[in-house]
């Protein structure tokens, strides 16, 4: 359909249904959800010629010399709210940042995914993404207080988290986002929800409106959701496994039917440019202070870089291979956690994947022993390195990184670093309430 069929649609749409006000959604580079709200008799105007905003006053975006922004919204992401605001009917669109003059704004994370799957699609590249984000239920934002003692896949009855669960998906169906299924994660009251495979944009979006929803149900029950990587101390963190996969010409391109476990040339070579740069993408896979706290040794979460089929210990895994379901080959980058943005995100991941195509890179053996329970020199001996240990660490990989630079594009790439190294700044100056505990009545 073409885009003014898109628009003619969108509106008629919105105006059957009755909708009264149309939240616009965007997102700043931290990956922090941006709305504003127009009455449905602004709708012609704003499908046509978009809405001005000052984008001085938006994390990462322009500078105040630089600051009027226009948010274009795509009328292929168009959703009514599955909630009414006060009796009134609500629909949502994300919007495409641009210029005066038209022209795409570079620092608009949407933009810069949709700049990465036009270099895959020179390629003859579709890229695909199946995340599985957890979060945990807690009684308050200020109150870290689980509301179950339950665990891994425990069936649990008369708990509100499994209604709040149902109900989440209930209303992500209603935003056309399908749900594979959910079930209780391993730490007391951390909850999943996957979502089915899409194109890579159009699942950005989805986890963007995933967040959202997941708060909202649980805000309307009298309870707080977090995706915080690292809310509870001794318990499980939360991660966002990545299922990826490229198709060309229709068919998986990571499937290869003579090979002993199916994978393609690309898929290795693929696999090789994630494991190569781990390291560099890290900073944007985890990007808070608190995303290093679940990256350790002893809580599932992946530290060493290497990868496996079905061992869980390593980095990327590759599922094993169903017969008769060649377009679900796929690889699963297990690093990244649920509070990172999903359009910078999936960005580097497809950009590292991209550059082991291009150059061909070899992948190393495969890892069948517990990457966890080997001593460091065994893993030395087998050229196994760490993942960053710190925000900080990261940042001076991602710093030193043409890749993530080029991936990310400059205005992006320099104002998260800046960010990001002001976050380091005040975590590493800040006097904790573990220290004063510890050393106050000692020195």
């Amino acid at each position: 359909m073409m885009p003014h069929e898109l628009r003619h649609e969108a509106v008629k749409a919105i105006k059957d249904q009755k909708v009264e006000f149309i939240h616009l959604w965007f997102t700043d580079v931290l990956g922090f959800l941006k709305s504003f709200t127009i009455d449905v008799e602004e709708l012609e105007t704003a499908m046509t010629e978009g809405m001005g905003f000052d984008g001085s006053s938006i994390q990462g975006f322009a500078r105040i010399q630089e600051s009027d922004m226009i948010a274009m919204p795509d009328p292929s992401t168009l959703q009514i709210l599955p909630w009414r605001q006060k009796g009134a009917l609500v629909a949502t669109m994300f919007c495409d940042i641009v210029k005066p003059d038209g022209s795409p704004y570079e620092a608009d994370p949407r933009y810069v995914l949709k700049r990465n799957l036009a270099r895959a699609a020179e390629m003859g590249y579709t890229f695909f993404i199946g995340p599985e984000l957890e979060f945990y239920y807690l009684k308050s934002e200020q109150e870290p207080l689980p509301l179950d003692r339950a665990t891994y896949f425990d069936q649990t009855t008369r708990d509100l988290a499994v209604d709040l669960r149902k109900d989440t998906v209930r209303a992500l169906k209603r935003f056309g986002i399908q749900v594979e299924y959910s079930h209780h994660e391993v730490g007391p009251s951390q909850h999943e929800i996957d979502l089915r495979y899409r194109e890579a944009l159009t699942m950005a979006d989805a986890v963007m409106t995933y967040r959202v929803v997941v708060k909202e149900i649980a805000q309307m029950n009298g309870v707080y959701a977090t995706f915080m990587p690292k809310p509870l101390f001794g318990e499980a963190g939360s991660g966002m496994h990545v299922h990826q996969s490229l198709f060309k010409d229709g068919k998986n391109a990571f499937y290869d039917p003579e090979d002993e476990y199916h994978l393609s040339a690309s898929a290795k070579a693929y696999i090789a440019g994630i494991l190569a740069h781990a390291r560099e993408i890290c900073a944007v896979t985890n990007q808070w202070v608190n995303s290093y706290k679940r990256l350790v040794s002893g809580y599932e979460a992946p530290v060493y870089i290497c990868w496996a089929h079905r061992n869980r210990s390593a980095l990327v895994r590759v599922p094993m291979y169903k017969p008769g379901k060649e377009a679900a080959t796929r690889i699963e980058l297990r690093s990244p956690d649920p509070a990172c943005n999903p359009y910078l995100a999936f960005s580097v991941m497809l950009a590292a994947g991209l550059d082991g195509i291009e150059r061909g890179l070899e992948l190393p053996p495969d890892v069948t022993d517990d990457v966890y329970e080997m001593s460091e020199r065994e893993r030395a001996s087998r050229g196994i390195e760490q993942l960053p240990e710190d925000l900080y660490e990261a940042l001076k990989e991602m710093e030193a990184s043409d890749l993530v630079r080029r991936a990310l594009g400059d205005q992006v790439f320099e104002w998260f670093l800046r960010n990001k190294t002001t976050e380091w700044h005040e975590y590493r100056t800040r006097v904790t309430p573990w220290e004063t505990e510890k050393y106050l009545p000692l020195l």
